[in-house]
């Protein structure tokens, strides 16, 4: 399920969430509990701005070991597709104006799995300095611990049949 990836300028990461598709788009569609998974642990984030919808604001704040929360992602969504997929980058802020500076473009896709959700992230470079540098600054150990972060995140509330 993997979309348009381009191994020399693209990272990835797959899994199967044990929950079904609609609790995986409301964990990734809610502030509050987007704010639960999207760091890994024991960062904590703060969303600033998620107005999901083509031109819309993406920002949110992370801190570290209980200091005074800092920038994390400011960006801008580019599509969002109910129970599919969801693109931002960090190209755009808000209203489609062009950020300072740019390293990425996100694009997260969910798809019906007999087991539950088929979840992808795929990190898309302007070049293969950018993707190796992502790669070096540790994306599959990031990236990959968000992914597991988000799957227990839904896969608990599924279980207990509680909300996100």
């Amino acid at each position: 399920m993997t979309p348009d990836l381009d191994p020399a300028l693209d990272l990835s990461v797959t899994r199967i969430i044990r929950a079904p598709r609609a609790a995986v788009w409301d964990a990734w569609t809610d502030p509050r509990s987007f704010e639960q998974w999207w760091v890994p642990a024991p960062h904590v984030c703060r969303v600033r701005e998620m107005d999901l919808r083509p031109g819309g604001g993406f920002r949110t704040e992370v801190s570290t070991d209980g200091a005074a929360f800092g920038p994390h992602i400011t960006g801008s969504f580019l599509a969002v597709d109910e129970l599919e997929r969801i693109v931002y980058t960090d190209a755009l802020v808000a209203g489609w104006r062009p950020a300072e500076s740019a390293f990425v473009t996100a694009v997260i896709t969910m798809a019906d799995h007999p087991d539950g959700t088929e979840y992808a992230a795929v990190a898309k470079h302007r070049s293969g300095a950018d993707r190796a540098m992502h790669e070096e600054l540790g994306f599959h150990d990031g990236w990959g611990t968000v992914a597991q972060q988000l799957a227990d995140h839904v896969e608990t509330r599924s279980e207990t049949g509680g909300t996100s």
